[in-house]
């Protein structure tokens, strides 16, 4: 069963989609494949990414793998809002499918938004 960690523990994964809606969010989420694994992983991925695709307020996904041997995947999805990532993430479908990836998998889920930066890019 795969493992959710979280990045910043003043703001865990878990907390985070109980928050405000007030717009697009994007869903950051690096995964780390036990050696060996990385097939398996991929394959549930697309399998959890088809259940998520098919959800209210999914808007795009995107999937990068490390370079050479890494074993690391990141999953950069954008979605509507907070509650729409929220439902989606708590469905019993989606949830069915995690026990699957295989032991020693773990994740690093976090939920960002665009910044503005002046003369870099905007909101």
């Amino acid at each position: 069963m795969i493992d959710l960690r979280n990045i910043d523990a003043a703001e865990p994964f878990l907390e985070q989609l109980q928050g405000e809606d007030s717009g697009p969010i994007t869903l950051i989420n690096t995964f780390v494949v036990p050696e060996g694994e990385m097939q398996r992983v991929l394959d549930l991925w697309r399998e959890d990414s088809f259940i998520m695709k098919a959800k209210r307020g999914f808007i795009s996904a995107q999937l990068h793998r490390g370079l050479g041997d890494s074993n690391i995947l990141t999953n950069v999805a954008v979605w509507e809002s907070v509650s729409a990532l929220r439902d989606a993430f708590s469905s019993e479908e989606f949830q069915s499918l995690l026990p699957q990836y295989p032991d020693g998998s773990y994740c690093y889920p976090h939920v960002v938004r665009k910044v503005a930066v002046e003369g870099i890019c905007v909101a």
